[in-house]
């Protein structure tokens, strides 16, 4: 099953799409949103990422789309490789796609037993069973500590070491044993999500990536195009949140000599928009979603 798209029509409309514009869909999955962006474009071109190959098979066949297999993290290297600058709407779905999380093999899900590998794009070469087996303790740590906000992180990444001194931890299911007395009880779910995800986000460098996004495309869009963002864990929908207000990472708005602010960006909305309860009840991971829509000056 590839992944089902959260909140599309809020999607689609926070990109007020102009039928002959230019878009990207930076987080093409499963193709929900870019098949609705398609259904707005008259003449107009979409070009749609994604590091992960077996998304490209999932491809729609329209001549207005031209489909990209890399992080988006590259954008600006493809869009100006096409002649595609100025764009009028940049989208990202930064969820993980169902059908990466499904599959045992890929080792995203604390449900399934597999090889510990959590790469989105399976040409890199770190793996979450390098980052386990071979990271210092004291990475293992920050690692924990700042992408799952695991307030023991420290006592995870020494019963990791010491572990693996012993035996190499190779799936999920070693990984969970090996951890298996260090949440409180009822909280197993919530704690092997965090140090999951904060694994997956290592392996990926998705903040790194993120980030990139974000600064590239003040140059990319044209003045007035939007960009939308769909964010699902506090980490990413802070900066995104952070950079829609300030054009930085800090929060802190600069000012010119004459005491105006440097921004870029204009929030549309200042609170993010969330899933409704209908669309929770259909599809359980639209429950974190947040949507941050921003227009440049």
């Amino acid at each position: 099953m590839f992944h089902k798209s959260v909140l599309i029509q809020e999607s689609i409309e926070a990109l007020a799409i102009r039928a002959d514009g230019i878009y990207v869909d930076a987080t093409y999955g499963g193709g929900g949103h870019s098949k609705e962006i398609l259904k707005h474009l008259k003449g107009g071109k979409l070009f749609a990422f994604d590091q992960d190959a077996n998304a490209l098979k999932n491809t729609i066949q329209d001549q207005q789309i031209t489909m990209i297999n890399s992080n988006f993290r590259y954008i600006r290297n493809f869009l100006k490789l096409y002649k595609a600058v100025p764009v009028d709407g940049i989208l990202a779905d930064l969820g993980v796609s169902s059908h990466q999380i499904d599959d045992p093999e890929r080792g995203f899900s604390t449900r399934f037993e597999g090889g510990l590998d959590m790469r989105m794009d399976q040409k890199k070469s770190l793996t979450a069973k390098e980052i386990i087996n071979q990271y210092p303790e004291d990475k293992l740590i920050e690692i924990f500590n700042s992408y799952g906000e695991l307030t023991n992180a420290k006592k995870i990444a020494r019963l990791i070491v010491s572990s693996r001194k012993e035996k190499e931890i190779l799936t999920t299911a070693d990984l969970k044993i090996v951890l298996s007395n260090s949440f409180r009880k009822g909280h197993e779910n919530k704690f092997f999500a965090q140090v999951f995800q904060s694994v997956r986000i290592e392996t990926n460098q998705e903040l790194d990536s993120l980030k990139d996004l974000l600064v590239q495309s003040v140059d990319l869009l044209r003045q007035g195009g939007r960009i939308v963002i769909l964010a699902y864990h506090s980490l990413e929908d802070r900066l995104v949140k952070d950079f829609f207000r300030s054009g930085n990472f800090n929060g802190e708005i600069q000012k010119d000599f004459f005491g105006n602010p440097i921004i870029p960006l204009r929030s549309i909305n200042r609170k993010p928009i969330v899933a409704s309860e209908a669309e929770i009840v259909e599809n359980r991971r639209a429950r974190s979603v947040r949507l941050r829509i921003a227009e440049k000056i």
